[in-house]
């Protein structure tokens, strides 16, 4: 599973957030930061129907999504997400 990241320079939360997504990283967790202003990044951005950034979303591997959080959240947020959805229950 990973979290596709969609942001953009110009966009404050954005910027609040990446801190905080590198730290998910750190975490071990796989995070692709998606740029919405980027033309190759069009069709990702319309195929998740992306309307507000930021915008993490969380998919395995085939791209199916699991879950979706819009603005920044802390930290703590997006560890417990990934969780829910990797570890046994």
């Amino acid at each position: 599973m990973k979290f596709l990241y969609f942001s953009a320079p110009w966009c404050s939360p954005c910027r609040t957030l990446g801190p905080v997504m590198d730290k998910v990283k750190e975490e071990g967790i796989a995070v692709n930061k998606i740029n919405i202003d980027e033309e190759a990044n069009t069709e990702i951005t319309s195929e998740y129907a992306v309307r507000s950034i930021p915008t993490v979303v969380l998919v395995d591997e085939s791209g199916k999504e699991f879950a979706r959080t819009v603005g920044a959240h802390p930290l703590n947020h997006y560890i417990n997400q990934y969780k829910n959805f990797t570890e046994d229950v």
